[in-house]
């Protein structure tokens, strides 16, 4: 039946967000225990595992084998995006730590532009080839696990976790060059005696101490914000929305929007640095807020206005772009630069876990939403985007070109 079908839809779409969220909460263990780069080499056996099972669909009970496939890589996914920016911002220059942590979220984006690309219907998005697609995405951690092989640790995990003094060094060297390693070593072993001072600090510890308190609830809100903004609504239902707004190729409108998503991805590594990341945080709220209300006034008039539609189409796609200037790639990075060595694995996994229950409220409920909203939809997202406009002007401060120390010195205050 069709409600059958939407069920076994939405949570096909969705599962991959409870993957996610069961997996965040070891991110800082498995980080610590193996190391930054042995962890992230070990969790590709997770990817593969899962691609090979919807890789593998036509040979079994398809719905099943592919929500169980999307369930294992988003295991993977949410140790991976906890992974992956903790090992980035600890091996980045201050200067560059923004701009080299928004290259994440391109990575992100730019695998769901040529997912797309490769799911059009004469390449592999049809009745025989479909398992190769959602399969191919272990061809990908089979690569990166090759590559992470030339990777150097991070030189603050070896001076800071371990105590390893010339081995820091030499991958400083490594990441640097031939400059002097001292001075980024003075860093590490200020962040070192205040990790000392504050002892490992657990989950429970991070919601307990009023020392972290500020800190845990930006970390919270920024990835709320870039869940409940009605951005995965776009991502996962655009040909939909797209049909409602009257296009004739929906699947094609689809693909420019990864495009627009791929190449504002890249714009906002050299704005990240230049201009700060609250500011862009906020600019991008706003204009996701501007782009929701046009988008409903575009769908709500599109029966008595044709050229509606293109105003629909417009809001979408800056919707897109106003996201990837702060709310995509900020969340990300951020949440690692607000805490020092002591608490920023656990400050990790709980952002990592929100994101994720955000991710999967969103995957799982949107479409009976939309269902029962119709147009006006996207009303709820505009609502959630001036809260989190409203909480970013009052509470997320600027980590541009800060240490770590000064970052906690800002709560501290």
């Amino acid at each position: 039946s069709p409600h059958i079908l939407t069920m076994y839809w939405s949570l096909s779409v969705s599962v991959f967000a409870i993957g996610g969220m069961i997996s965040s909460f070891t991110v800082g263990w498995i980080g610590d225990r193996l190391g930054r780069v042995k962890a992230m080499l070990v969790v590709n056996v997770l990817s593969i595992a899962g691609n090979l099972l919807m890789g593998l669909a036509k040979f079994g009970p398809s719905h099943m084998l592919i929500i169980a496939g999307r369930a294992v890589t988003g295991l993977y996914c949410g140790l991976s995006s906890g992974l992956v920016p903790m090992y980035v911002s600890e091996v980045s220059p201050t200067a560059l730590r923004g701009a080299l942590g928004t290259l994440h979220q391109l990575a992100i984006v730019t695998g769901i532009l040529i997912s797309q690309v490769l799911g059009l219907d004469f390449l592999l998005g049809n009745d025989e080839m479909w398992p190769l697609l959602l399969g191919l995405s272990g061809v990908a951690a089979l690569l990166q696990f090759f590559l992470l092989l030339l990777c150097p640790e991070s030189p603050r995990y070896l001076y800071i976790k371990l105590g390893k003094v010339e081995e820091a060094k030499k991958s400083l060297k490594r990441l640097r060059g031939n400059c002097d390693p001292m001075k980024e070593i003075a860093e590490m072993e200020k962040e070192k005696q205040e990790a000392a001072s504050e002892k490992k600090v657990s989950i429970r510890q991070l919601f307990t101490s009023s020392k972290y308190r500020q800190a845990v609830i930006v970390a919270l809100m920024v990835q709320i914000s870039q869940q409940f903004s009605g951005i995965n609504a776009i991502f996962y239902y655009s040909t939909n929305i797209f049909e409602r707004a009257g296009v004739d190729q929906p699947v094609y409108a689809t693909i420019g929007v990864g495009v627009v998503n791929t190449v504002f991805t890249v714009i906002s590594v050299f704005l990240v640095e230049k201009t700060g990341r609250r500011s862009l945080f906020l600019a991008g709220l706003m204009g996701m807020l501007i782009s929701a209300v046009a988008m409903t006034v575009g769908l709500v008039l599109l029966s008595q206005f044709a050229w509606m539609s293109y105003v629909s189409m417009v809001a979408i796609f800056l919707f897109v772009i106003f996201f990837e200037v702060g709310p995509g790639p900020i969340p990300w990075f951020i949440v690692a630069e607000l805490f020092s060595q002591g608490p920023r694995p656990a400050a990790i996994a709980i952002a990592g876990f929100c994101n994720w229950a955000c991710n999967f409220i969103v995957g799982m409920c949107f479409q009976y939403i939309a269902d029962l909203c119709g147009q006006y939809v996207f009303v709820i997202f505009a609502a959630l985007l001036l809260v989190f406009f409203l909480f970013a002007y009052f509470k997320v401060p600027e980590t541009k070109g800060k240490s770590f120390e000064e970052i906690a010195a800002v709560f501290r205050r």
